[in-house]
């Protein structure tokens, strides 16, 4: 994929959030709707932050290392591809950076989970100047950790998107809702998606 203007800085959030439901960023970029906090987001925090304390003290066996450091809240971003974000955390061995997503879940990851680790492993691969090879997502109630290899077809897939992403929000035009209706039920701008109800 060439070189392009970016006209639109976006967040790996909104890449997450646009595989979920391209309705999301529709709704924050174009409406400028506001979000309803949902009680599940509220929960999510909780156990973020209470993650946080414990991840601190514990050992890197669970990702089936000896040795490394770890990074917290690990801001990042791109001029090249307009893209920014904060990566939950980022462990750092003398042959490997691994990014690492946590999620308030007992489900296996979503893809939308798992192409913003990939939208992450390209940010951490243009600060650091590195490869990244693998990355995680921590599954906090059941502490499960799911890796995946970042390979060039999902790097080229979220380079994709994020071109998908900008012609969408360009148009202006309300993208269609997901098929599955039930990621509605917990959704902060269901309330502006009336020909859903």
């Amino acid at each position: 994929m060439g070189e392009q203007a970016i006209t639109l800085e976006l967040t790996v959030s909104d890449l997450k959030q646009f595989l979920y439901c391209p309705r999301i960023p529709f709704h924050r970029y174009v409406t400028r709707a506001p979000a309803l906090p949902t009680a599940k987001m509220a929960l999510g925090k909780e156990a973020h932050a209470r993650t946080d304390r414990l991840e601190r003290r514990r050992t890197l066996a669970e990702f089936d290392l000896l040795e490394g450091e770890r990074q917290f809240h690990v801001p990042l971003r791109s001029v090249r591809l307009g893209l920014s974000g904060t990566l939950d955390m980022l462990i750092r061995t003398p042959r490997e950076f691994i990014p690492v997503e946590m999620k308030d879940s007992v489900e296996p990851p979503g893809l939308n989970h798992k192409y913003q680790l990939v939208a992450y492993a390209l940010l951490v691969e243009e600060r650091f100047d590195c490869v990244v090879r693998r990355g995680c997502v921590q599954l906090i109630p059941v502490k499960e950790v799911v890796e995946y290899a970042i390979t060039p077809n999902m790097r080229r897939h979220v380079l994709k998107t994020l071109t998908d992403m900008r012609r969408v929000l360009s148009l202006e035009r309300l993208p269609e809702p997901p098929a599955n209706r039930g990621k509605c039920t917990d959704c902060e701008y269901r309330r502006f998606c009336n020909d859903i109800w």
